[in-house]
C-alpha cells in the first residue's frame, strides 16, 4: 500500500513507544495510514514498520511538541501527502513528581509546556486537517491524575487537568461541525513514560514503576478502549474500574473522596528531612 493510498488516516503524537505506539498498531490492524510522529525519529520510524507489519502504512516524522514550528511542518507535510486526516491524537508526554512546594519551577514549565501546551499546540496547528474530513475526531490523552489530585504529583496533575480542560472547551467549540472529541484518562499502566521520569523525591520513580507494573490494564487494552470511544462519539475514557469507581465517588461525595485520598497515598509525599 503506497502512502497515498486509500485507507483513513490518522496523525498520532508520540508514537514512538507506549501508548502511541499501541494506538497506531490498533489503527494499522484495520488498514488505516498513520502518521507516526516522536521527538526521536528512530522511535517513529520503528513504529512505522510495526505498523506496516501489522497492515497499516503511513510515514513517520520527528515531531517535538514544544516546537510550534514542528507541529506547523507535520501539517503542512500531511496535507501535500494526505491532504487531511480522519483523526488528530495528541498524545506526547511525560511524567513527574514532587510537591507544590519541592517541585521546581523549570520542571513545572517543562512539564507544562509538554503536556499541557503541547496538546494545544498540536490543536492549534493540526486541527484544520480535520475539519473538512468526515468523520473527523480529535483524541486528547490526558491522566486520571487530571481528576485525582494525587499528593506528590503536582505538576504533573495540573497539566493532565488542563487537557481534560482544553478537551471539554474544544467539544463544545466544535459541536456544531460535525467534529467529534475524546479524552482518554488512564491510571497507572505498564510504560516506558518513566525514561524522562523526573522528581525532587527520591524514591517516587521506584514506586511509579511498581503501580505500573502492577496494573491489570495494558497500553493495547488503552488503545482498544480509545478507538471504540472515538467511534461511538463517547468523550471521556477512564479505563480502569477502580478509577470509575473514584470518579464516582468524588462526584457523590468529595470529602469523603479527599479523605480516601489522604490515606491511601501517604507514601506518594516523602516527610522533609530533618535539618
Amino acid at each position: 500500500m503506497a502512502a497515498n493510498a486509500g485507507g483513513p488516516r490518522a496523525v498520532i503524537t508520540g508514537a514512538g513507544s507506549g501508548l502511541g505506539q499501541a494506538l497506531a498498531l490498533r489503527l494499522a490492524r484495520e488498514g488505516w495510514r498513520v502518521a507516526v510522529t516522536d521527538i526521536d525519529r528512530g522511535r517513529a520510524e520503528t513504529s512505522l514498520s510495526r505498523v506496516r507489519e501489522a497492515g497499516g502504512d503511513g510515514l513517520a516524522e520527528a515531531c517535538d511538541v514544544r516546537r510550534e514550528a514542528d507541529l506547523r511542518r507535520l501539517a503542512e507535510r500531511l496535507r501535500e501527502v494526505w491532504g487531511g486526516v480522519e483523526w488528530l491524537v495528541n498524545n506526547a508526554g511525560v511524567a513527574s513528581g514532587g510537591t507544590v512546594a519541592e517541585t521546581p519551577l523549570e520542571d513545572w514549565q517543562w512539564m507544562l509546556d509538554i503536556n499541557l501546551m503541547g496538546v494545544v499546540r498540536g490543536c492549534r496547528a493540526l486541527l484544520p486537517l480535520v475539519q473538512a474530513e468526515p468523520g473527523a475526531h480529535v483524541i486528547n490523552v490526558a491522566s486520571f491524575a487530571g481528576f485525582a489530585g494525587v499528593p506528590g504529583m503536582a505538576a504533573y496533575n495540573v497539566a493532565k487537568a488542563g487537557v481534560i480542560a482544553l478537551s471539554e472547551t474544544l467539544r463544545a467549540e466544535l459541536a456544531g461541525r460535525g467534529i467529534g472529541v475524546t479524552v482518554a484518562c488512564p491510571s497507572f499502566f505498564a510504560t516506558n513514560l518513566l525514561e524522562s521520569f523526573r522528581s525532587p523525591q527520591g524514591g517516587q520513580r521506584g514506586l511509579m514503576a511498581h503501580l505500573m507494573d502492577r496494573s491489570p490494564i495494558t497500553a493495547d487494552d488503552i488503545a482498544d478502549d480509545i478507538v471504540q470511544a472515538a467511534r461511538k462519539g463517547q468523550f471521556l475514557v477512564i479505563s480502569h474500574p477502580r478509577a470509575r469507581a473514584a470518579l464516582r465517588l468524588k462526584c457523590r461525595d468529595p470529602e469523603a473522596y479527599f479523605r480516601q485520598t489522604v490515606r491511601s497515598t501517604r507514601r506518594f509525599v516523602q516527610p522533609p528531612e530533618e535539618p
